[in-house]
């Protein structure tokens, strides 16, 4: 269902330098990259979601929309410990720190971090292990 999605920024060389760690951890290579915009996902996959971080198109400043949230879905609480850390070595801050959620189901685990202009995430794992 989901084709990309994509955050804005005000620098992108700051957002390449938060994002880049965060996406090698889970297998997502840099797929473009100009002056305006880079992605990252699968190379040999051009069907597979992938996540855009740019200026906005239309030259107005980036914005960061209330109750909007990007979710990265992660193999095991252990990657999403590690995710997490590395988020706020890289300027991102804390939104909830890594823990299980049983209110959203037995083994959901998750993380939510805001990156350096804002944007929110979140690295979540559905059937993480005590």
């Amino acid at each position: 269902m989901i084709g990309y999605t994509m955050v804005g920024t005000t620098d992108l060389r700051r957002a390449e330098r938060f994002y880049d760690p965060l996406m090698a951890l889970i297998d997502q290579e840099r797929c473009y990259c100009d002056e305006q915009v880079t992605s990252w996902g699968r190379r040999d996959n051009d069907r597979a979601p992938r996540f855009f971080t740019g200026y906005p198109f239309n030259g107005e400043a980036a914005t960061v929309g209330n109750g909007v949230m990007t979710s990265f879905l992660v193999e095991t609480a252990d990657v999403i410990d590690r995710l997490f850390r590395i988020a706020l070595e890289n300027g991102g801050s804390s939104e909830g720190e890594p823990g299980f959620r049983p209110q959203y189901g037995e083994g959901f685990y998750a993380a939510y971090v805001r990156d350096p202009d804002g944007n929110k995430l979140a690295f979540v794992c559905y059937d993480a292990r005590s």
